[in-house]
């Protein structure tokens, strides 16, 4: 053999047991999943844990904090509120905006929305960021203790969101239940479905599925502590003020950059019950906090290389091997040694498909199969082969539950794609850490930055107007129902309370603004700049009946009097290279428009 050959033969062994050893690890949650599963089903519901559907409804609504840390994200937060606060089927919450004063974008973006949502406050940090995401967490919470103390209110449960989240509107009812028996309270996340070619995100797809639907599920049936995931977890009013007693008023330890992961374990310390909401299907779609993740190697790198110190790193130095959670620190953390290896064993895996070809080709034994028959371990080898494929199999089962079997058989091409991923952000964590170790400097927030769904994918969580009406506070639910037994056969409900007087025409739009997330302003005829008419050919404003009345580097604002369709959308987009931003106006309000516009 050449010495390429005897280096490759001196790395089988080693990678092999590593295989088996990480592999049999994995088989050990399998086979509890699959326990969990059949006792589910002797039980004869999805999940014994969970409150069937009669008691979900019975639940009185307990007051809820959705606190949202923020930093630089004035472009999606605005999107965000509209479309959350329309969709969410609950009515006690109020949305709590940790900003800093030095992200004045940011800042803007949330005074107009405390201007236009009742239920939406700020929280200015006292100092300049970015710090960490838990230190803005707990200036929220000190925003908190003050409101609740002028108002004399208390919120009984605190929910983490992020800026980008699209919330299931179903996810508050169902912590608003099982936060009489939990302290901390944890819905599902899930990436949004994206095309194939998005490598980097379809990696967070396939991850996600699996730790969701098979990970999570078997670390609860087992005992362990439940990380929170970050986003969609909520907490009792008791865990809050747990971890505020415990740690100097500070909820969440401001310098890791994991907090989710260590309030988790810090609740376990407490005695905090936990809870894991497994995957579940509500008309046909999963019961989860779903959003964008990183869809660029870079991106995706910079969010790996934060969990890879937070959870692996700072934990290990924080907590090191506590005896009683020491085999959930091990999964936790053999990433550090694992990653790594998953890059040399695709190394191995290109080196050996070639040197296969080449033997083929020119009928001689040569690379990595000469290497591997002079090693008499063949059992070895057939054992690492199983559970590969075992590995591979249980991840596409998991995806193609969430997302369909046409994504999932994409797995083997994106598990290649995931190894360098991971590898390369643990290697970069390493070298980060020990460089903030060596010069003693805190480790900052390593922020991933935000895209929010298109109007079209959030449609799917659109709630009736008349929900939208008794939620938001437009009308009460005993005048609603008196107003539908009295409403003439076709006429449109909006319409009616109109005519009625239960409703001015423009709360009727600034209800129909929240239902189909398109923001809701009236104009004057002067603030139609004709720079912004010259950018639209009128013969197709007229034929959309829409008029453009503001134009912005890189965007076109159009106003009408309905949401827009997709045909529209599409003839707009083609007409014009500007992004176009729709607004609702009162069909009275877009007449006198037009004829200034014409």
């Amino acid at each position: 053999m050449s010495w390429l050959d005897s280096a490759v033969a001196a790395c089988l062994v080693p990678l092999a047991i590593w295989i088996v050893v990480s592999g049999l690890d994995d088989l050990v949650l399998d086979v509890t999943c699959l326990w969990v599963w059949v006792r589910n089903r002797l039980a004869g519901t999805p999940d014994v844990r969970s409150p069937g559907r009669e008691e979900l409804l019975r639940c009185p609504e307990k007051p809820i904090a959705i606190f949202v840390p923020l930093w630089r994200e004035d472009a999606v937060i605005v999107r965000m509120l509209e479309h959350n606060l329309a969709a969410i089927h609950y009515r006690n919450y109020e949305v709590f905006l940790g900003a800093y004063p030095n992200d004045p974008p940011t800042l803007a973006a949330v005074e107009e929305a405390q201007r236009r949502f009742p239920q939406v406050h700020l929280v200015a940090c006292p100092h300049d960021g970015p710090t960490s995401k838990a230190d803005c967490l707990n200036w929220i919470y000190q925003g908190l203790l003050i409101e609740e103390e002028q108002r004399g209110v208390r919120f009984e449960v605190v929910v983490l969101h992020d800026a980008e989240d699209l919330i299931h509107p179903e996810s508050l009812r169902w912590i608003n239940c099982l936060a009489d028996r939990y302290d901390m309270i944890q819905i599902p996340v899930l990436p949004l479905p994206t095309p194939l070619r998005r490598l980097t995100h379809g990696v967070y797809c396939d991850e996600f599925a699996e730790f969701q639907s098979r990970d999570l599920v078997a670390r609860q049936a087992l005992g362990g502590f439940l990380p929170s995931c970050g986003v969609g977890t909520g907490y009792s009013r008791r865990a809050v003020e747990m971890l505020a007693g415990t740690a100097s008023n500070r909820v969440f330890d401001p310098g890791c950059l994991t907090e989710d992961y260590e309030v988790g374990l810090r609740l376990r310390k407490l005695g905090c019950s936990q809870v894991f909401l497994p995957v579940r299907f509500l008309n046909g779609h999963p019961l989860a906090t779903r959003e964008f993740f990183p869809d660029r190697f870079s991106a995706g790198l910079r969010q790996r290389t934060r969990w890879v110190i937070g959870i692996a790193l700072q934990n290990w130095q924080k907590h090191g091997w506590n005896h009683r959670q020491a085999y959930w620190f091990w999964r936790d953390r053999k990433g550090l040694l694992g990653n790594p290896a998953s890059c040399l064993i695709n190394l191995l895996f290109c080196y050996g498909l070639a040197t296969w070809l080449w033997s083929w080709w020119w009928g001689t034994s040569w690379g990595l199969a000469q290497a591997a028959a002079a090693i008499d371990s063949h059992w070895l080898f057939d054992a690492t082969l199983f559970l590969l494929l075992l590995r591979l199999g249980v991840r596409a089962g998991c995806a193609a539950r969430i997302y369909g079997w046409r994504f999932a058989l994409a797995v083997p091409l994106r598990v290649v794609w995931a190894n360098w991923l991971n590898g390369v952000a643990t290697v970069s964590a390493l070298v980060r850490y020990l460089d903030a170790r060596r010069r003693k400097i805190p480790l900052v927030w390593l922020k991933t930055d935000h895209q929010y769904p298109s109007r079209a994918a959030l449609l799917g969580h659109k709630r009736p107007l008349d929900e939208v009406l008794v939620g938001s506070g437009y009308l009460e639910a005993e005048d609603l129902e008196a107003a539908r037994s009295s409403k003439p056969p076709g006429e449109p409900l909006g319409e009616h309370l109109v005519r009625i007087g239960l409703l001015s025409e423009e709360q009727l739009y600034e209800a129909l603004s929240l239902q189909q997330n398109v923001p809701f302003t009236r104009l004057e005829p002067d603030q139609v700049h004709q720079s912004a008419a010259r950018a639209l050919p009128a013969d197709l404003a007229r034929a959309w009946n829409v008029v453009p009345f503001r134009l912005e580097p890189g965007t076109l604002h159009v106003a009408g009097a309905g949401p827009p369709s997709e045909e529209q959308e599409r003839a707009l987009r083609a007409a014009t290279d500007l992004e176009v931003r729709y607004y609702l106006v009162t069909p009275a309000n877009l007449a006198a428009l037009t004829r200034q516009f014409h």
